[in-house]
C-alpha cells in the first residue's frame, strides 16, 4: 500500500513538472509573438516617418520651384515694362493713332444725333468735316516738314488732283436728292468719308517711320 502511494506520488510530480514547463514554453511563445509584433509596428512606424519626410521634402521643393516660377515670370514683367515704357511712338505711329480715335469719335456722333430731323444730321457732318480737315492739313503739314523737295512736288500735285475727284464724287452723290434737304447732307457727308481715306493713305503710304 506504501509503495502504490509513492508511485502515485511520482507520477503526479511528474505531470505537475510537465505541464509548467508546457507553460512556460507557450509564455515564451507569446513573448516571442509579442516581441515580434511590437518589431514590425516600429518598423513600419518609422517607415511612415520617413515617407511623411519624404513627402515634406517634395512639398518644400515644389514650393521653392514655383517660388522660383513666379519670381522669373515678374522678372519678365518688368523688363517688358521697361522696354515698352523706353519706346517712343514714331509720327506715323502717333497719326495713325490719332485717325483711329477720330473715326471713333465720327462714328458715334453718326450714331448718336440730337434727334433724327435733317438738321441735326447736317450738324454732325459739319462737326466731323472740321475733324477730319483739320486732320487731313495737320497731316499735310508734317509731310511737308520731313519729306524731301522732289517728294513733296509730287505729293501737292496728287494732293491738288485728290480734292478735284473729292469735290466731283461727293457732287455726283448729292445728285440723288437734288433739290432736297439732304443734299447738302450728302455732299458733306461723301466728302468726310474720302477725306478720312485719303488721311489714312497720307499717313501709311508718305509719313516716315523714322521720325
Amino acid at each position: 500500500m506504501k509503495r502504490t502511494f509513492v508511485i502515485v506520488s511520482i507520477v503526479g510530480l511528474l505531470l505537475l513538472a510537465a505541464c509548467g514547463s508546457h507553460a512556460s514554453e507557450k509564455q515564451s511563445q507569446h513573448q516571442q509573438v509579442a516581441q515580434g509584433d511590437n518589431k514590425e509596428r516600429t518598423t513600419n512606424i518609422s517607415s511612415e516617418t520617413a515617407d511623411t519626410h519624404d513627402d515634406t521634402q517634395n512639398d518644400k521643393s515644389d514650393h521653392d520651384g514655383n517660388n522660383e516660377n513666379a519670381d522669373s515670370h515678374q522678372e519678365k514683367a518688368v523688363e517688358k515694362g521697361n522696354t515698352s515704357s523706353n519706346h517712343k511712338a514714331s509720327k506715323k505711329e502717333q497719326y495713325l493713332q490719332k485717325l483711329e480715335e477720330v473715326s471713333k469719335k465720327v462714328e458715334k456722333m453718326r450714331d448718336n444725333p440730337v434727334d433724327d430731323t435733317t438738321l441735326a444730321l447736317k450738324k454732325v457732318e459739319g462737326d466731323a468735316y472740321d475733324m477730319l480737315d483739320g486732320l487731313l492739313n495737320e497731316v499735310y503739314g508734317v509731310l511737308q516738314d520731313h519729306l524731301p523737295t522732289d517728294k513733296m512736288d509730287e505729293l501737292r500735285k496728287e494732293q491738288r488732283e485728290w480734292i478735284h475727284y473729292r469735290d466731283q464724287t461727293a457732287k455726283k452723290a448729292s445728285l440723288k436728292y437734288e433739290g432736297g434737304t439732304l443734299e447738302q447732307y450728302e455732299y458733306v457727308k461723301t466728302e468726310n468719308n474720302l477725306t478720312e481715306k485719303r488721311c489714312l493713305e497720307l499717313i501709311g503710304e508718305y509719313m516716315p517711320s523714322d521720325v
